[in-house]
């Protein structure tokens, strides 16, 4: 299907993404598996089994192979990166490719590694481990290979990337185990506590892209939802708001905006006043949460914007990374 050999792979919490080099993003499958309990055979990846979540009949369990941004099944991550380079070619597409791959500042060597032979089973010839952070900053154009300084959030489904970059490299670096899926349990236990009642994943999800907001509307949105009521255990419907969804969430948004401080606090002067002049961009699922950019700046005094296309930034970034490898081989991570 296409004549390239060279791939970026964006493996998230809650989405995979497969771009090629000099043909953009392919693939944007959500990170989600249904196997069969009784044979351990797989029923569904991606969309079909997303569909399936909180919904499975006995014998059938639809998960999630990533926790923060970390394999937390070897086999599966494998089996499921297998099947989406099959979804874009007939053939063996991964069989002597070169691969480069994002991956979280904040995994140990021993989660790194799981995720480099979890793609070297699959057939890559060469694979490359690189920053999630320093893909978003290629993936939006940023001029990293200059001594300016440019500073990146990525806050994905498992984990929100802050880096300082310049002169292609990560000068200063953190990384926390928060972002959408982190929120959407915030939302579920908000509502639990606050409204009696108890919904799941996908609703709190589909509360959080609707209604959600980080800072409060002088018109609020609302939205009926459907849910179990915690004491009798019966079906329960009840009407929220997007202000409430505000103070839902403001434990998760604070833990971005202190590590956004942190970060700068630990930034040399000269790259601080670049970034105070350039301001900060934003990427990532999250990153579409009603004023998030607003929030952040307001907190940290900086203005911040949104990447063209926050979702597809990183995978964009790891093929684009491609085309001079060379001069980022100081952020390599070899095994």
């Amino acid at each position: 299907m296409f004549n390239t050999n060279k791939f970026g792979l964006d493996f998230g919490t809650s989405n995979s993404l497969i771009s090629s080099l000099n043909k953009g993003i392919i693939l944007n499958e959500p990170s989600v598996i249904a196997i069969s309990i009784e044979d351990k055979t797989i029923i569904a990846i991606g969309h079909e089994a997303k569909e399936m979540l909180g919904r499975t009949p006995e014998g059938i369990i639809s998960r999630k192979p990533l926790i923060g941004g970390a394999i937390s099944n070897y086999k599966i991550s494998e089996l499921m990166i297998k099947y989406f380079f099959s979804k874009v070619s007939k053939t063996r597409f991964l069989t002597g490719s070169q691969v480069i791959a994002s991956i979280s500042s904040g995994l140990t060597s021993v989660e790194k590694r799981a995720i480099y032979e979890s793609i070297l089973n699959s057939g890559a010839k060469k694979i490359y481990l690189m920053p999630e952070a320093l893909l978003t900053a290629i993936g939006a154009n940023l001029p990293i290979g200059t001594s300016s300084g440019n500073m990146v959030i990525n806050i994905g489904g498992g984990t929100a990337e802050f880096a300082v970059i310049s002169l292609n490299g990560i000068v200063v670096s953190d990384s926390i185990r928060v972002g959408g899926e982190y929120i959407n349990e915030s939302i579920i236990n908000f509502l639990k506590k606050n409204r009696g009642v108890l919904i799941g994943d996908q609703m709190a999800e589909k509360i959080k892209l609707e209604i959600g907001s980080a800072l409060p509307l002088t018109s609020p949105l609302s939205m009926n939802i459907k849910g179990r009521d915690v004491i009798t255990g019966m079906p329960k419907s009840i009407s929220i708001d997007s202000n409430m969804i505000v103070d839902a969430i403001k434990n998760p948004l604070n833990l971005i905006i202190q590590t956004s401080r942190h970060v700068l606090e630990k930034t040399p002067p000269e790259l601080s006043s670049d970034i105070m002049d350039r301001g900060i961009l934003i990427s990532g699922g999250t990153s579409l949460l009603r004023n998030i950019d607003t929030l952040i700046s307001r907190a940290i005094g900086i203005p911040v914007y949104i990447s063209d296309n926050p979702m597809d930034t990183v995978a964009y970034g790891a093929s684009e990374a491609l085309k001079f490898i060379d001069t980022l081989q100081k952020n390599i991570k070899n095994f």
